[in-house]
């Protein structure tokens, strides 16, 4: 059965201090692991599926979240915005605007 939703998560880490930062040194492991968590309690593991990748580019916006088949990237993800990301977007339909990047 197809997704209605797939979740890519960036779980990139760079080295200490480097210039572009990464994502995996702004929590988004945690990230991923919240996305997890509410896939399996909503029950949805049918319509929706979440990976982690390796860089998508923004990392000093991370963590950054890409959610097609709209396109939709976040950044700034942290992990309590993860609840908020599947009630309106992923089940209501609607991207939350202020974790928007493009």
């Amino acid at each position: 059965m197809k997704p209605k939703h797939h979740v890519f998560v960036c779980m990139n880490q760079r080295p200490e201090g480097h210039p572009r930062g990464s994502c995996g040194a702004l929590g988004a492991g945690a990230v991923r692991e919240v996305f997890a968590n509410e896939l399996e309690k909503r029950n949805l593991a049918e319509q929706i599926q979440v990976t982690g990748t390796f860089c998508m580019g923004p990392c000093d916006r991370g963590p950054t979240v890409v959610v097609y088949p709209e396109g939709v990237w976040y950044g700034g993800v942290k992990p309590q915005d993860v609840g908020e990301i599947f009630d309106k977007h992923l089940l209501g339909g609607e991207p939350v605007k202020r974790l928007r990047l493009m």
